[in-house]
């Protein structure tokens, strides 16, 4: 019997250890790997493969033809190694036999983790601190922090990452404030749950955990800004389009807010995972923007990037994958409708 044929495309420097720690413990499977992205000039290199794995944020294609070649390759999954799934196009693969799978919790404590150091940053003041120093300016006035226990925490999706920063900023001694489509009673002891409104007009704080989709663009722009109150410190460790960049940007020249945090953006991968060094310029304007202020914390969306959670993306992908290819199912399908 001839073994099973796994592609992962675009596999990173970084996730590359975790390939032969998975196949040790699956001989009966092969793993090929390339660091390309699948889109169309790439998706003949699925010929002859069984199932098929990758993880990035551009999109796979902008029509169906790519997925009717996977179906005609005999691909009958993708596997992402991440929770996103909004590089793909749910109906085309719908219509062409392909279940999607995802990584729905490579690690909650990671991007928690990275939530929190934001909010560190931006309530102990430390960009504006940061400025002073590179000028030698080393005076205090006006950068007095508030402490964690004097803060309203609103947390916009309280799902396993955010019901993990909830609990974080609950055990610091914050107020937390959450909102979720579905409420989870086991929280109840830790939040209160609310509206949205109600988290941006009241909230000290605001960070965002909510998944990508067409409901969720630029779930927070202008309008929702507007609410906030302009001691307001707003983290984004999500998904770079549920918030509108310009809107954002508007807010903290006009003073609408006191600071913003941010992992992700809208178009980030014209630059993230990308060097500029020695260049004048980066091609994301916005961000050469968001740069200029100094209440503003910004990382490469990196909220991910620990040992555990690129382990748990590579090797619970690739389980889901085997899992698929042999006539199984995963707790990890997508609903395709």
């Amino acid at each position: 019997m001839s073994k099973k044929k796994i592609l992962a495309y675009n596999i990173l420097d970084y996730e590359k250890e975790f390939i032969p720690q998975w196949q040790a413990k699956h001989p009966e499977v092969q793993v090929d790997f390339n660091q390309v992205e699948l889109h169309d000039d790439t998706v003949e290199l699925a010929k002859g493969y069984d199932g098929i794995d990758y993880r990035q944020r551009s999109k796979l294609s902008d029509g169906p033809e790519l997925y009717k070649k996977l179906h005609k390759y005999g691909i009958q999954q993708l596997a992402l190694r991440s929770a996103g799934v909004d590089s793909c196009n749910l109906k085309w693969a719908k219509e062409n036999g392909l279940t999607i799978t995802n990584v729905p919790s490579y690690s909650p404590e990671a991007v928690a983790e990275m939530t929190l150091t934001h909010a560190m940053n931006l309530l102990r003041h430390i960009p504006q601190f940061q400025s002073r120093i590179q000028k030698n300016d080393y005076i205090v006035t006006g950068l007095r922090s508030k402490e964690i226990p004097q803060l309203t925490v609103g947390i916009i999706g309280v799902g396993r990452i955010g019901s993990t920063v909830a609990r974080i900023f609950h055990d610091l001694g914050a107020t937390v404030l959450g909102n979720d489509l579905k409420e989870n009673d086991d929280l109840r002891d830790i939040l209160t749950y609310t509206t949205k409104e109600d988290i941006y007009q009241k909230a000290d704080l605001i960070t965002m955990h909510v998944y990508m989709s067409e409901d969720n663009y630029h779930m927070v722009g202008k309008p929702q800004f507007d609410q906030m109150k302009p001691t307001t410190l707003f983290i984004n460790c999500s998904r770079g389009p549920v918030v509108d960049t310009d809107a954002l940007i508007n807010a903290l020249e006009d003073k609408q807010l006191a600071g913003a945090g941010l992992d992700v953006i809208e178009n980030e991968t014209q630059i993230f995972n990308q060097t500029f060094e020695g260049q004048p310029d980066i091609p994301l304007k916005a961000y050469t923007k968001l740069k200029s202020f100094d209440n503003v914390f910004l990382t490469p969306h990196v909220a991910f990037y620990t040992d555990i959670a690129v382990e748990n993306m590579v090797k619970q992908s690739l389980d889901d994958t085997l899992a698929l290819i042999t006539g199984k199912h995963t707790d990890h399908e997508i609903a395709l409708g």
